[in-house]
């Protein structure tokens, strides 16, 4: 099949993915999709600047169009937590945390590379980013940057029809670890608020205070499906009375049956 023709094939699905669901929630910055690559991508432009990892989805964002990135694009550690190159031995021995005052003593710093989640070796060289309306390809990361009452709808979506409990982890630094690395090898939806981690801190992009959830490949089609069939405004949210009311029915109707 011709690559235009794949990548046609593709929108669709996304579609059936039903993607679209999401403009609904009006948010302010488009979602961004990623896939990770082994071999370089057909098709898609080479982005020419450099940046960290974690700033290529406000990148994307911005440009509004689809790119890939290697190595020589990444200028922090995010290629390091990627496999394209290893940490240096004086940053796994805790060296640089203590210069930057952000840990005590190196041992501080060194034991978070026991447990900072980071893909194999070569296993990733290229990195794909693309805003939704723009998609062409089966992401493996579905990337969301929303407000706290649109956060809230997305990680009821992942719950609604799962019980699957709302869990963030990340740590200070590193934090492009617990975004692109974990939820992938995981499979688990993380999120992490803008200016609680160091680097956010640090670029100041985006702004403090939205909440940035990283969803893997196979959460995808469970969020939208529960999007499309949830309800977003519950009524107890309209307020304390309103909530109460809603309550006793439901006393009434089940407390009967708890008793001895």
């Amino acid at each position: 099949m011709p690559l235009r023709e794949m990548r046609e094939a593709r929108v669709l699905e996304n579609k059936r993915y039903g993607l679209e669901i999401l403009n609904k929630l009006d948010l302010e910055r488009k979602p961004i999709c990623v896939k990770f690559s082994y071999l370089k991508p057909e098709g898609f432009e080479k982005l020419d600047i450099k940046s960290r990892l974690c700033e290529f989805v406000s990148v994307a964002q911005k440009m509004d169009k689809q790119f890939y990135i290697d190595k020589e694009n990444e200028d922090c550690y995010g290629k390091k937590v990627l496999g394209m190159e290893d940490f240096p031995s004086f940053a796994e021995s805790g060296l640089i945390g203590p210069e930057l005052k952000i840990f005590q003593e190196p041992r501080a710093n060194a034991r978070l590379y026991f447990y900072v989640p980071r893909l194999r070796p070569g296993m990733v060289n290229y990195v794909i980013f693309s805003p939704i309306d723009k998609l062409s390809f089966d992401p493996d990361l579905l990337i969301v940057t929303a407000n706290v009452s649109q956060a809230e709808i997305i990680l009821r979506a992942m719950s609604y029809s799962t019980g699957e409990p709302w869990v963030s982890i990340h740590s200070f630094v590193l934090g492009c670890a617990w975004l692109f690395v974990y939820p992938f090898i995981s499979g688990k939806v993380n999120y992490v608020v803008s200016g609680m981690t160091f680097g956010s801190k640090v670029v100041k992009e985006p702004p403090e205070g939205y909440i940035i959830i990283s969803i893997p490949y196979d959460w995808i089609p469970v969020i939208t499906k529960n999007l499309r069939e949830m309800t977003w405004s519950l009524p107890s949210y309209e307020g304390k009375e309103t909530h109460f009311k809603i309550f006793e029915e439901i006393l009434r109707k089940y407390g009967k049956y708890g008793q001895p």
